[in-house]
């Protein structure tokens, strides 16, 4: 059985086939997106201190086409964990996720193996590359994340639109979202693809979004940012009542 390291904040833990989780919540009614709100203070205290559970984010989301504007009906959460096991008995047993199927009208849970992660999140890059994926499975994820300067705030959110005109409809695109930490300022996005191809084209052929790349290098928007690939190995639940993935 192959081992890693990982250290976050000081702390050294030992990953056992390491998996990265993303859930979606979404709330329905006044009253339940108050309380969806409400956790993104109050459910640290449930998940500071995981068993097996090496780095988390609570999220909120932006508007459609990553309006700068919070969606005040979807939230999400991201959590890396050393293995499978412990992530299965958080969201089987976890009195939080209990509470989160009361008050949620969906919740979609991906799960997901690293690929690839380039930069830092919270002065570290918490996901370890996994060394079992499926070479028959062509599905991608896609998480970006920047903390973006304050001086360049404007200029930044001015260019988002022309950035993220051609995601919208792109050939085997089968979900995005923006989120973050902090609206406005942290900001964050999943992507999800059929395949490599799909991703690549988009990526590198995408006339503005190879404009938002030498943009972000001659301008420099950012504080910190982080780049990832990951491959999605199953899916729970359903969104705006459909099955996302066939897993």
């Amino acid at each position: 059985m192959r081992y890693h390291q990982l250290q976050l904040s000081g702390t050294v833990i030992a990953a056992v086939n390491p998996i990265t989780t993303l859930t979606f919540f979404r709330f329905n009614s006044v009253q339940d997106k108050i309380w969806g709100f409400t956790q993104m203070q109050f459910a640290h205290k449930a998940l500071h201190a995981l068993r097996g559970q090496t780095f988390y984010k609570l999220m909120g989301s932006g508007g459609e086409g990553f309006n700068p504007l919070p969606d005040w009906s979807v939230y999400s959460l991201l959590q890396v964990w050393e293995d499978e096991q412990p992530a299965a008995a958080f969201f089987a047993e976890s009195e939080l996720m209990q509470q989160y199927r009361l008050h949620t009208g969906e919740m979609w849970t991906v799960f997901m193996k690293n690929m690839i992660a380039r930069g830092e999140w919270s002065g570290g890059n918490p996901f370890i590359k996994s060394e079992t994926l499926d070479p028959d499975n062509t599905y991608i994820a896609v998480i970006t994340r920047a903390t973006i300067k304050w001086h360049k705030l404007i200029p930044f959110w001015r260019y988002v639109p022309t950035s993220q005109k051609s995601l919208q409809g792109a050939t085997g695109l089968l979900y995005t979202k923006g989120i973050g930490e902090v609206p406005v300022v942290q900001m964050a996005t999943f992507s999800l693809w059929n395949n490599a191809d799909a991703l690549n084209a988009f990526a590198y052929q995408s006339r503005e979004h190879v404009g938002a790349i030498q943009r972000t290098r001659d301008l420099k928007w950012y504080k910190e940012e982080l780049f990832s690939r990951f491959q999605p190995y199953r899916s729970e639940g359903l969104w705006h009542g459909e099955k996302i993935l066939n897993l």
